[in-house]
């Protein structure tokens, strides 16, 4: 003899509250996301008039390098010997071919080093180089 249950159990899932839980979770990663963006080194860029600058189209494909007075030099957020840039630098720029290397350099930095610095850029295949500068008026 065969007995028949009187309710059937539900394997449905629940999907009236999906779209709350959502919004609620996007919410909460809006919220708790920060955007944090590397200032470098405190560097006293040279000025230049406006008329001379010309601006970066995008920053898409774009590595920022900071050499202080001290000659300091920070890449992305990390701090390198001028021996260990080419090294670097190769390695980023086999990973992005389009690669622009955006050099902020202070003010008061012996030309030796930014000529050794140059070269470092060069020997590692990174040539497209914009130099930083402030505007005056």
């Amino acid at each position: 003899m065969k007995f028949s249950r009187k309710t059937k159990v539900k394997t449905e899932i629940p999907t009236s509250s999906m779209p709350d839980i959502i919004f609620m979770l996007l919410i909460f990663f809006m919220v708790t996301t920060v955007m944090k963006e590397f200032d470098g080194l405190p560097v006293l860029l040279p000025s230049a008039h406006k008329d001379a600058i010309k601006k970066l189209d995008t920053k898409r494909h774009v590595t920022h390098v900071w050499v202080d007075r001290l000659g300091t030099i920070c890449i992305n957020d990390k701090t390198y010997k001028i021996d260990d840039v080419r090294t670097v630098m190769w390695g980023i720029r086999a990973a992005d071919p389009q690669l622009i290397v955006s050099m902020k350099m202070d003010k008061g930095l012996k030309m030796e080093t930014v000529n050794s610095l140059h070269q470092e850029m060069r020997k590692a295949d990174a040539l497209k180089i914009n130099y930083s500068t402030k505007t005056i008026g």
